[in-house]
């Protein structure tokens, strides 16, 4: 049976002029409400060493709406303004448990413009959704159908920096397990090719097994540049040819950014579709953007949105996803013999080992990232398994993680 998860389908609309000014309106208390809170809870602890919580926050709201300052507060819906004391609530949960950095001022020019609604503050009946605080229904362009019968539990509206509207519906759903197959594929990442895998797939990688990076970042370079360069030469404050300028600066990351995702979109359906079992190599991206000459390829080659996406897919649709730890030396390990090689700079992109294996280095990588990830699957929980060269040096140490999770190949350092 299917497993019910929660989905989110996002939609273009175009809203009256109306409706674009309650919500930005919206947007504007959303984010004035956030920052209060941040404020008022870093207040506390600094001078108090006092700890304030979503309640805390929730009554402090009720009464800024009724001081004269703040009473424009009163004028949106409430329900948006009570979502955003929860993410900050969430934001401090994951900063106290040491998974994110103390949260931030939200910045009205370059914070993300977004208001969530409950099934209390709109309305959805035969596919027209009215928000609280409008009479008409939002224009949205239906690209794909919701699930049958399924009617969204919460509704995002958002606005990104080319000036477009989107509203997320998120609903419960159960996608259908895709037919199982025998077939596994190990990937390996890279810049010049953007997947090496372990077999080639027809229609998807040429003879070698390689996906080429379309580098969508470099294809619009001169475009951002210019519009970048004009967005410089306007005088700095709130003037409409500023205004203008920075919407061309949005509009062409925006390209940017739709291409990209929709490549990766393609990619991953697709290794999902033809492959029961899937290995990646778990890579630690943040790191890795810290090289000044490889930062830019590696921002655009988006590693780590790929791997999102093959975790949700491979979970909807009845897969596995295995990941090898960052520690393998899936490059310097000779797939056919085992031998493990010494030092490997990056330009050495094909080496012979000394068995007479002449080696491709990104397609030998993905075959022993594959044959790392199957021993995983092979072993079971809990087990521990070492393989050893023929020199004696251990090669890799995998194990293996509770079902219902991404299983993982980890190697300790040293």
């Amino acid at each position: 049976m299917a497993t019910l998860v929660r989905r989110a389908f996002k939609f273009r609309f175009y809203p009256t002029d109306a409706q674009a000014a309650e919500l930005s309106r919206t947007f504007g208390c959303v984010r004035k409400v956030y920052n209060l809170a941040l404020q008022a809870r870093t207040e506390a602890w600094q001078q108090r060493q006092e700890r304030v919580n979503y309640n805390a926050t929730s009554a402090m709201l009720t009464v800024w709406k009724k001081t004269g300052e703040l009473a424009y507060l009163a004028e949106v819906s409430s329900v948006p303004l009570q979502q955003t004391l929860r993410h900050l609530q969430g934001a401090f949960a994951n900063f106290f448990q040491k998974r994110a950095k103390y949260p931030t001022f939200k910045s009205r020019k370059k914070s993300r413009k977004s208001a969530e609604y409950t099934s209390s503050a709109f309305r959805f009946r035969d596919g027209r959704l009215t928000l609280a605080k409008m009479a008409d229904p939002l224009d949205i362009v239906w690209s794909r159908p919701l699930p049958d019968g399924r009617t969204p539990t919460t509704v995002t509206v958002s606005q990104d920096s080319a000036g477009r509207w989107f509203v997320s519906m998120l609903c419960d759903d159960r996608p259908r397990p895709m037919p199982t197959t025998d077939a596994t594929v190990g990937i390996d990442v890279g810049i010049t090719s953007l997947l090496t895998l372990s077999r080639p797939i027809e229609g998807l990688t040429d003879r070698q097994g390689k996906i080429c990076n379309p580098r969508h970042e470099r294809k619009d370079r001169r475009r951002l540049a210019k519009a970048q360069r004009d967005l410089a030469r306007k005088a700095a404050g709130d003037g409409k040819n500023r205004a203008k300028a920075r919407l061309k600066v949005g509009r062409a990351h925006a390209r940017i950014a739709d291409r990209r995702r929709d490549f990766l979109h393609k990619v991953t359906t697709a290794l999902v579709r033809e492959n029961q079992t899937i290995v990646i190599e778990d890579l630690t991206v943040r790191s890795m953007l810290k090289n000044r000459v490889l930062a830019r390829a590696i921002a655009d080659a988006s590693w780590s949105e790929l791997r999102s996406m093959l975790e949700y897919k491979a979970a909807w649709y009845g897969r596995d996803l295995v990941v090898v730890d960052r520690w393998f030396p899936s490059s310097k390990l000779c797939s056919t013999c085992g031998t493990l090689r010494g030092r490997m700079p990056l330009n050495v992109r094909e080496w012979t080992c000394g068995c007479g294996t002449a080696h491709d280095r990104d397609v030998n990588a993905a075959k022993n990232i594959l044959a790392a990830g199957l021993a995983v699957a092979a072993c079971g929980d809990g087990v521990r398994p070492q393989r050893s060269t023929p020199g004696g040096q251990s090669s890799a140490k995998q194990e293996v993680v509770p079902p219902q999770r991404t299983r993982a190949a980890a190697q300790p350092r040293g």
